[in-house]
């Protein structure tokens, strides 16, 4: 499973780099400030004195099996350079899973009495350095317990359940960075008694800690779950679809035709009672086929992974998971990849280094630089006719600032009187590279808007509107600071 030279290799040539890297930013730790809350308006997540946490995720499924301790440190500290500040792991993806030091997640089934072994660094002891050293860079861990796969499979029963909950409680309740992830990848009502029964018992042991639940592609958890006082916010896996490739699946939650609509799933949640906050926590990857099995497909790209993060952040969700198919597997030389992903061209360290996954903290810089809590989606900011699929245009206020998101650059009709102020000053924000455009001061009406680039070329933007009083942004400026580093204590 692991060719050990060739990690050696990759990890003393980077060594300095990672060095190099850790001056750029002072680590930012989130639960200073408290632990995670959902917020008065059950829109968003907060720390318990009020600072908001936008969720930027990042997708380390396999990282438990298949990264030594070198490379979770190393991995880790590219996800904090990068702006993440989740990561979402399957804690097993078998019963039982083994590491990269052929060590096993059960030697006693579920009996957990003996799992720590004097002398022996155990798979245990490999998952707690993994939250241990994502909590000394401000990352939380996402603890997907087990994949849904294997519980269908009947590898998990209730009392197996119970057991395995018991034992993750009391092990990880006092660390400051987990979220809990029931389900994985399944839908809710299969093996239900199961995922009940694991919330449950993780629940009564923890209770500093939020839960959710990870759903199959194209599902979410509100439908089966959203009642549940164990769910703190909802999840939905919009999947790896393009338009059209429905594929004959029932319970499927959206129009025919519209897969790659993933705001659709937020409006959905939103609208359920009670209202929780709510998440794209599997979108399509970057670098992995349309449709998801078929190799020779297109793979989606750098513009496709930004499309589906401000489409649902925009549409009202508390925060986007960005994933990569090379990264989320862990690839390289030697280990046979899924979904088209070979080693042999591209391992997961070279797939740091995409666009998409160093693109997705121009989005959390936005949305922190304005009033967090008091954000709504709202369309009637476009006030022309609004596009379709790639035209469709998206827009999201405060009370005296709004932002939309073109990913086509197709003209737009913005109702600026949506907002707060007789004048508002306009900027366009570049979602590929956080650069900052001042266009300039404009009257409180209905405006056009258009950028002057390629139609349907990758060059998205976001149109910044603020009431000319207001100060969240100067006209100098020409990217956004990390807001973030204004909580560091």
């Amino acid at each position: 499973m692991m060719n050990c030279k060739k990690s050696m290799l990759v990890v003393a040539m980077l060594g300095l780099a990672t060095t190099l890297f850790a001056q750029k930013n002072k680590t930012y730790i989130p639960w200073n400030h408290g632990k995670l809350v959902v917020s008065e308006e059950s829109r968003y997540l907060k720390h318990e004195d009020g600072t908001p946490f936008f969720w930027q995720g990042e997708t380390g499924w396999l990282m438990p099996e298949r990264l030594n301790r070198d490379e979770v440190a190393y991995y880790l500290e590219k996800c904090r350079i990068a702006g993440y500040n989740m990561v979402q792991v399957q804690v097993i993806n078998g019963v039982p899973a083994m590491n990269v030091y052929g060590q096993y997640s059960m030697i006693d089934g579920f009996n957990f009495k003996d799992i720590n072994r004097k002398g022996v660094y155990g798979y245990w002891d490999h998952m707690d350095y993994i939250i241990d050293t994502a909590a000394s860079k401000g990352i939380y861990i996402g603890m997907v317990c087990i994949w849904g796969g294997l519980v269908k499979s009947g590898l998990m029963n209730v009392d197996e359940a119970k057991l395995y909950g018991k034992f993750l409680a009391e092990r990880y309740k006092e660390k400051p960075n987990i979220i809990w992830m029931i389900g994985g990848d399944i839908p809710g009502n299969q093996n239900m008694d199961v995922w009940e029964t694991l919330a449950k018992t993780i629940r009564n042991i923890d209770k500093g800690h939020l839960m959710t639940f990870h759903p199959r592609g194209r599902t979410m958890s509100a439908t089966w779950f959203n009642d549940r006082e164990w769910l703190d916010f909802n999840m939905f896996q919009s999947g790896h679809r393009r338009y059209g490739q429905r594929n004959g699946d029932a319970d499927y939650p959206i129009e025919e035709n519209t897969e790659e609509d993933n705001w659709r799933y937020v409006e959905k949640s939103l609208a359920m009672k009670p209202m929780k906050p709510v998440i794209d926590d599997e979108p399509i990857y970057e670098n992995i086929p349309q449709g998801l099995h078929d190799p020779n497909e297109v793979r989606w790209n750098q513009h496709d992974v930004r499309r589906y993060a401000y489409w649902s952040v925009f549409a009202g969700a508390f925060g986007h998971t960005y994933g990569n198919n090379e990264i989320m597997q862990f690839i390289r030389p030697g280990v046979n990849g899924a979904y088209g992903a070979d080693g042999r061209k591209k391992a997961w360290w070279d797939a740091l280094e995409d666009p998409g996954f160093n693109q997705m903290i121009h989005l959390k810089n936005l949305m922190l630089s304005f009033p967090f809590f008091e954000r709504i989606p709202d369309q009637s900011v476009i006030a022309g006719q609004n596009g379709e699929r790639y035209d469709r245009a998206i827009a999201t206020r405060g009370k005296d600032y709004l932002l939309v998101y073109n990913y086509s650059a197709r003209p737009m009709e913005i109702d600026l009187t949506k907002v707060s102020g007789s004048k508002k000053n306009v900027w366009w924000y570049h979602p590929a590279d956080g650069k900052l455009e001042y266009v300039g001061e404009f009257d409180n009406r209905i405006t056009q808007f258009q950028y002057p680039c390629g139609y349907m070329s990758g060059n998205d933007r976001v149109l910044i509107a603020i009431d000319a009083t207001k100060d969240y942004l100067n006209k100098g400026w020409t990217s956004l600071p990390d807001v973030q580093q204004k909580w560091n204590e």
